[in-house]
């Protein structure tokens, strides 16, 4: 008669990250609020009485939209140049990626710059104008913060302050970033696609 013997192999649980779980509340907040801007947005789509209308003064952008996403991609590729140790791959790629975000905050300004001088578009024209450049501008300040936050970690890192330590806080700004080019698809949809038909 054979006796089973069960072993049982205990894991040690380890508490999640701070640094994870806060940047995780950070995305589950501003999503809330990008959800809010958005619904407005979407609430007021065709309630405007006077113009300009989307239809009449909206472009796709085109080229602001590759830039931007386009950042996702290079800052995949300075992470991954990080984990191989890599250090002027991973600047170099980082560099590019804030090039790009550079990129699609100048088309967005070029954007604004035609929309308010020349279709006459402010934030006090209409329900268009005022849930447009509130929603479009909540999210280029975004971009803006996500700039100063890659600026940062390039400047530390090219001064040799980023340490193998230092790894999860570069992972956590680039997890901000793809928030931030995650949430475009959103607003792109929703403003040039959607009420631009309208």
């Amino acid at each position: 008669m054979s006796t089973e013997i069960v072993s049982t192999v205990e894991t040690d649980w380890k508490l999640p990250s701070p640094r994870v779980v806060g940047m995780i509340c950070v995305i589950m907040t501003e999503s809330a609020l990008f959800t809010i801007f958005v619904v407005a947005y979407v609430f007021y789509i065709g309630k405007s009485v006077n113009g300009p209308y989307p239809h009449e003064v909206l472009e796709l952008p085109i080229l602001g939209t590759v830039l931007l996403l386009s950042s996702s991609f290079t800052i995949v590729a300075a992470e991954k140049n990080l984990e191989r140790g890599k250090n002027s791959g991973f600047n170099l790629w980082w560099f590019i990626t804030i090039v790009l975000g550079t990129g699609f905050l100048i088309y967005t300004g070029t954007e604004w710059y035609k929309l308010i001088y020349e279709d006459g578009l402010t934030i006090s024209s209409n329900l268009f104008g005022s849930t447009y450049y509130s929603l479009v501008g909540l999210h280029a300040s975004h971009v803006v913060v996500g700039l100063i936050l890659l600026s940062l970690i390039l400047i530390m890192n090219l001064t040799g302050r980023i340490k193998h330590y230092h790894h999860e806080h570069i992972m956590m700004i680039s997890w901000y970033w793809h928030f931030v080019d995650a949430v475009w698809i959103v607003v792109f949809t929703v403003v040039y696609v959607i009420s631009a038909k309208s």
